[in-house]
Order: C-alpha cells, then structure tokens, then sequence
C-alpha cells in the first residue's frame, strides 16, 4: 500500500514538472526549454525529456525535441495537431511557401498533406516524414528569405510567403507547385485576385534570379490573357537556352518564343476556363 501511494505520489510530481514545462515551453519542447524550466543541467534535462517519453508522457519528434502527448491519445495517434508548427523549431530560418502556401492564399481548394518549407539551413534529403507529416524541404539561401509575412498558430509564430511570393516560387519550381496542370490554375487564380500586383510579382523574380520564372510566367501569362505588362516584362528578360515547364514532366512541345517546352497539347483550350 505504502509503495503504491509512493508510487502515485511521484507520478504527481512528475506531472506537476511536465505542467511547468509545457507552460514554459508551449506546443513543442526542446531540451533547452526543459533544462531552463526545470533549473537543471542540459544532460540531466535531456534525460528527463527521455524518461517522459518512455512513459508515454511525450513523443519524441526528433533528436532533442518532443511534442505533449494527450491524455486521451493512443499509441499511433499523431499529437502534433498543426505541422505547421514544426517548421520554425525544425528549419529555422525558414517559411512555409508551395503548395502549402497557396492553400492559404486560397489560390487553390485542394488539400494536400506536404508541407512545402523553404529554409536556409542545409538540406540534405528534401522529402522527409516527420511525426507522421511529410515535408518538402528546400534550400533557399539566406538573403533570398523575403517576402514573407508572420502567421501565428497558436503559440508559434510561423513565417508564411505573401501570395507574390509564393506564386514565384511555384514558377521557379513547378514541383512546388503541384505540377503543370496545378500551377496554371494557381496563377490564373492570382491574377483573379483584387492584391495581385504584377510589379511586385515581376520585382520578386527578379531578386529571385532564375530565367526560368519568365519563360514560364510568359508563358502562362500569354496564354491566360493576363495584362501585357506582364507578358512584356517577361519577354524582355528572356534568357538564353531553353527550360522545360516541368522537368519532371514529359514536355515534346517547344514554344521557341518563349524558349520553353510544355506538356503535349497545351494551349488555351487546356489551360484556360
């Protein structure tokens, strides 16, 4: 009886520890965090976070940082209730753009479950599952982070790219953009938009540097009866060679004016509606 009331009594103390961290710490915790709210070393921290874990108190996201497990959650079940949130402590200096991005602008209604991040921290796999979440990691270097605006989620302050920018990352990686077909209909749906800027757009591309953008925007552009602003300042930043509108996409189809091959039977009848 006495080893069972020791044994509840721990647990308490356990918990009421666990409480102050999460308290101090919010959605996710570092050892850091826990060794600054316990008043303890980092190894003994560290430990701790460990021993946790083990008892089902937090899952482990990756070395040296772990998520609260709800009380009423299951084995397999996934704590983290917004991936989002994983990006500032995993890929720090970074943004969620993409796919992911769009989704938020509304430039696009379907769901995806990837999150698109772009950070300055070395990558070196891009696709990655984390917490039963996959991320599409990419590098960006650190003076090309702009254009981005802060989005809170809950306790976390995410940065997220402005509808410019994510739209010229699209351009500059149609995979991020969910491929041929995905990425027309997420620039037609920014040029519908009341905010979009076409100065901007072009303005970001060119700190952005990649020829490509143009021969694709262009071309789009062209296609989609955007303003001539658009198609012109395209045109006059054509760069030599030749780019495909999806490398990962089997593109026959080359319009020598704007030096791009495109997917077999693109034009106005596929693209516009």
């Amino acid at each position: 009886m006495k080893d069972t009331s020791s044994r509840h009594v721990a647990i308490s103390a356990g918990r009421n520890r666990l409480a102050a961290v999460l308290r101090f710490a919010g959605e996710l915790v570092t050892v850091d965090q826990a060794s600054t709210a316990l008043g303890v070393g980092r190894v003994a921290a560290a430990k701790t976070l460990a021993r946790w874990a083990g008892q089902g108190w937090l899952r482990r996201i990756r070395r040296g940082l772990y998520a609260p497990v709800p009380l009423a959650a299951s084995a397999g079940d996934q704590v983290i209730e917004d991936p989002w949130t994983l990006v500032p402590e995993l890929f720090a200096p970074a943004y969620v753009g993409g796919l992911s991005a769009a989704q938020h602008w509304d430039l696009t209604e379907q769901l995806f479950r990837t999150v698109f991040a772009y950070t300055a921290r070395s990558v070196r796999q891009t696709d990655q599952t984390l917490h039963g979440t996959p991320f599409s990691v990419h590098h960006v270097a650190p003076d090309m982070i702009f254009g981005t605006q802060p989005l809170w989620r809950g306790r976390v302050k995410i940065q997220v790219s402005d509808v410019h920018r994510t739209v010229v990352d699209m351009l500059a990686d149609p995979h991020a953009g969910g491929g041929p077909r995905q990425l027309a209909d997420c620039v037609r749906e920014y040029f519908r938009r009341q905010d979009a800027d076409a100065g901007r757009l072009i303005a970001y591309a060119d700190r952005i540097g990649n020829g490509a953008v143009f021969k694709r925007l262009g071309y789009l552009g062209e296609i989609m009866g955007v303003p001539e602003a658009v198609t012109t300042a395209c045109r006059d930043r054509l760069t030599a060679g030749y780019a495909r509108f999806d490398p990962s996409t089997p593109s026959p189809r080359l319009i020598r004016r704007w030096k791009l091959w495109v997917p077999q039977g693109w034009g106005r009848a596929r693209v516009v509606r």
